[in-house]
C-alpha cells in the first residue's frame, strides 16, 4: 500500500512540474487532446498502463 502512495505522490509531482514549467504547452496539449478521438486517447492510454506496468514488473522483477 505505501508503494501505492508513493506513486501517486511521484505521479502528481511530475504533473504538477509540468503545468508549472510549461503552462502553455500543457493548454495547448489539452486543446490537442479534445479534438481527438475517443479511441486514440484510449489506445494511448492502454498503452501507457502497458509500459507503465512493464517498468514496474522490470524494476520490482
Amino acid at each position: 500500500m505505501t508503494d501505492l502512495i508513493v506513486a501517486l505522490g511521484l505521479v502528481l509531482a511530475i504533473e504538477g512540474a509540468l503545468y508549472a514549467l510549461f503552462p502553455g504547452g500543457m493548454k495547448r496539449l489539452m486543446t490537442e487532446a479534445l479534438e481527438m478521438p475517443p479511441q486514440l486517447i484510449r489506445a494511448a492510454g492502454i498503452a501507457a498502463a502497458i509500459v507503465g506496468v512493464g517498468i514496474v514488473w522490470l524494476v520490482r522483477g
